[in-house]
């Protein structure tokens, strides 16, 4: 099984612990990372994942990001475009795309409680090639 992982910039220090941890369970799990693409932040995933999951020789794509909470519903509107854009993205090339974006409302500290969010990812996109055979 190949997976390419679509990592997010913004917040780097806690995405690249997200990116590291998403790599190990994908080699716990037997599956192959063929590809990792960073782009600058949540709301910039959807096209990069949208780029992997039409290659052709990718059965999902696991995408992650840390959106913490600002002044402003910012996090808020970042988050819920992305998810809703990925979700368009996994129906428009009929490849699993997982979210593993974690965040609105986030503190910092509850951010770097959610690191394991690329783990999850990982799993949730090995999980669905399985069940979907």
């Amino acid at each position: 099984m190949k997976l390419a992982l679509v990592v997010a910039e913004y917040n780097r220090g806690l995405t690249r612990k997200m990116e590291e941890k998403a790599v190990e369970r994908a080699e716990e799990l037997d599956a192959e990372v063929a590809e990792v693409v960073h782009v600058p932040g949540a709301y910039d995933s959807p096209l990069a994942a949208k780029k992997q999951a039409e290659r052709g020789d990718v059965d999902a794509v696991a995408v992650m990001g840390m959106v913490v909470k600002g002044d402003t519903r910012h996090d808020e509107v970042v988050v819920e475009s992305a998810a809703s854009a990925l979700t368009e993205v996994s129906l428009e090339t009929d490849t699993p795309v997982t979210l593993g974006v974690a965040g609105p409302g986030m503190t910092a500290d509850e951010a770097r409680e959610r690191v394991d969010y690329g783990a999850q990812a990982v799993e949730a996109a090995v999980a669905l090639v399985e069940t979907l055979g």
